[in-house]
C-alpha cells in the first residue's frame, strides 16, 4: 500500500501505551529493553516520517535521529496527566525531528517541486498522524505484531496456531477448531492465554 505524502489525517490514540515495566528497564539502560522498544516502534516512526512528506531516502535518517533523541531523554518521560502516553511523547519527538529536517532542506539551493521548507514545516501536524502502512494494515498493528514475537516461543505450536488463526487472521473459532482438531472453547482459551501474556509484556499497548 502506498504511503500518503502528507499528514492530512491524524488522531491521538490514548489506549496505545507502553508498559511502565518495559520503559523503566529501558530507563535503567537495560540493553534488551531498549532493543525491544526500538524494535516495536521503528515501523511506526518510519510511517510517521513518510506521512509527513519525508522522502524514503531521508526517512531512515530522520528515524535514527528520533531514536537517538529518545535514548538521550527517556528518563524525562513522565505520566503526570491523564492521557499521557509513550506513543504521544514519541510522536512529539518525531514531529520536532521532521521539522528540523525540513528546515535543513530549506537551506539547500533547490527543494523538490519548488516547495519551501516553511510550507513543509507548516504541514506537520501538532497531533499524531493516522498511520496507514504496516505488516497487517496499520502501523499500530505492526507494534502489536512485533510484540507477539517476544512471547511466541513460550507457547506450544498448536496453541499459537489457534491464537493466530482466531485473533490475527479473524477465522471463526468453530472453523479453527475443525482445522486443528480442537474444541471452540480451547481456541478461545488459546487467545486469552496469549493476550494475557502479551499484556504482561507490553502493558496497555495491547488494549
Amino acid at each position: 500500500m502506498a504511503l500518503p505524502t502528507q499528514c492530512d489525517t491524524y488522531r491521538m490514540d490514548g489506549a496505545s501505551q507502553t508498559s511502565l515495566s518495559l520503559l523503566q528497564r529501558a530507563k535503567q539502560q537495560d540493553a534488551d529493553a531498549w532493543e525491544r522498544l526500538t524494535h516495536l516502534y521503528t515501523p511506526l516512526v518510519y510511517s510517521w516520517c513518510r506521512q509527513c512528506g519525508v522522502s524514503p531516502a531521508d526517512a531512515s535518517d530522520v528515524m535514527q535521529e528520533v531514536f537517538q533523541a529518545v535514548h538521550r531523554t527517556l528518563d524525562r518521560f513522565r505520566r503526570d496527566r491523564p492521557g499521557d502516553t509513550f506513543r504521544g511523547w514519541l510522536w512529539m519527538i518525531t514531529r520536532n525531528k521532521v521539522r528540523d529536517h525540513f528546515r535543513a532542506v530549506g537551506q539547500r539551493p533547490q527543494v523538490t517541486g519548488g516547495t519551501t521548507a516553511h510550507v513543509l514545516i507548516e504541514q506537520v501536524p501538532e497531533e499524531e498522524p493516522l498511520s496507514t502502512s504496516s505488516v497487517a494494515g496499520t502501523a499500530q498493528d505492526s507494534v502489536f505484531l512485533r510484540g507477539l514475537e517476544f512471547v511466541k516461543a513460550e507457547f506450544e505450536e498448536k496453541t499459537w496456531k489457534a491464537f493466530w488463526r482466531f485473533a490475527v487472521d479473524g477465522v471463526k473459532a468453530v472453523e479453527v477448531a475443525e482445522e486443528l482438531d480442537m474444541s471452540p472453547g480451547a481456541v478461545r482459551k488459546a487467545k486469552l492465554r496469549v493476550m494475557r501474556r502479551l499484556k504482561e509484556e507490553l502493558g496497555d499497548l495491547v488494549e
